[in-house]
């Protein structure tokens, strides 16, 4: 891949302070990419977007970065028009990549004998409208703001937990099943105008969103003990494929979920 082809380009990544959103966003800022990064963090948590932050500068790209609740359609708004405002000052008309890498959810299970330790509405319909449906609002405004155009690539984030049961994953589980499903939907609507639309499945990764499902030390074991490559899936694991995937020359691959696991899932 010539790296330089994506040099000056624009990435949104929702959820951009951690995880596979503060790697995917260090990856494609040292090719050469300018970083729009959502997040929704604390005073506490905010050292770390700092150092993201300053990674990106380092690697001589902008980062362009909104604290704020993905969700908040009033916020969203305001943020995609001085998206709009920093893509026509670089001189690009459009966000090349788009990664939702949100990863806020209820790990309550559904039933349990004390009512309020068991999932509720409010809490199912929260995880489903950051986790799932969130990625059909923002596609949505950034295709109406003339943003997202030809050749833009969309990914989405999954997880094993789309098809596998565990306790106290079960909103989190539907919402990965409903991202999927808006995945395969958007690509079909937006194939028309040449915008690619793929979810990503990553293995096992500790990430602060594994820490904090009840087991996860478990989890952790189990997966190194079942990859066939005898380590868990690290989020640099993604970035490079996603980074990989946004070269210009790359441009039929839509509508799919692409396991980036090492194996693990189907050995499992």
């Amino acid at each position: 891949m010539n790296e330089n082809n994506l040099q000056g380009k624009w990435a949104l990544i929702l959820g951009a302070s951690s995880g596979f959103g503060a790697a995917a966003a260090r990856e494609l800022a040292s090719r050469g990419m300018n970083i729009f990064g959502v997040h929704l963090d604390m005073k506490m948590t905010m050292q770390r977007v700092d150092e993201v932050v300053a990674d990106i500068e380092a690697a001589g790209s902008q980062a362009v970065y909104f604290n704020m609740s993905a969700t908040n359609e009033r916020k969203r708004e305001r943020a995609i028009a001085k998206m709009s405002e920093a893509l026509q000052a670089s001189g690009q008309e459009h966000i090349w990549v788009m990664m939702h890498s949100l990863a806020f959810g209820n790990l309550k299970p559904f039933i349990a004998d004390n009512p309020d330790d068991a999932v509720d509405q409010k809490a199912m319909e929260m995880t489903l409208d950051v986790m799932a449906h969130s990625l059909v609002y923002w596609t949505q405004d950034l295709v109406r703001a003339g943003l997202l155009g030809r050749g833009s690539r969309i990914w989405s984030m999954t997880s094993e937990g789309s098809h596998r049961v565990l306790r106290g994953y079960g909103a989190v589980s539907a919402a990965k099943a409903a991202l999927e499903s808006h995945t395969r939907q958007l690509a079909m609507e937006l194939g028309s105008r040449g915008i690619l639309v793929n979810c990503i499945q990553a293995g096992v990764t500790d990430t602060p969103a594994l820490r904090m499902i009840p087991g996860h030390d478990q989890i952790i074991e189990a997966s190194v003990r079942r990859n066939p490559g005898g380590r868990m899936t690290t989020p640099e694991d993604i970035a490079k494929t996603i980074a990989a995937l946004a070269d210009p020359s790359v441009g039929w691959v839509s509508g799919s979920v692409i396991f980036v696991d090492g194996g693990e899932d189907s050995s499992g």
